[in-house]
């Protein structure tokens, strides 16, 4: 019999980075316009399950999908 807790949703993200900008320039965006990140690439992302940071990870192309591999659980300085 499986545990009721077990079958409780849980959301999961991956925050690939964030990045400050002007309103002005915001609202001049278009379709097609890039947003540079202050990540850099191969760095760690954070995984987030209900907007809680449970662990990091590695960004993977996994056949023709972009995923994640886990690289640590808990959360630490990143």
């Amino acid at each position: 019999m499986q545990n009721p807790i077990e079958s409780i949703s849980v959301d999961i993200a991956v925050e690939l980075g964030a990045a400050v900008m002007p309103v002005h320039q915001l609202l001049r965006m278009g379709r097609g316009a890039v947003i540079e990140l202050e990540t850099l690439p191969n760095e760690h992302v954070k995984v987030l399950a209900n907007n809680m940071q449970i662990a990091e990870a590695e960004v993977v192309v996994s056949g023709d999908a972009i995923a994640v591999a886990i690289t640590q659980i808990g959360k630490s300085e990143l």
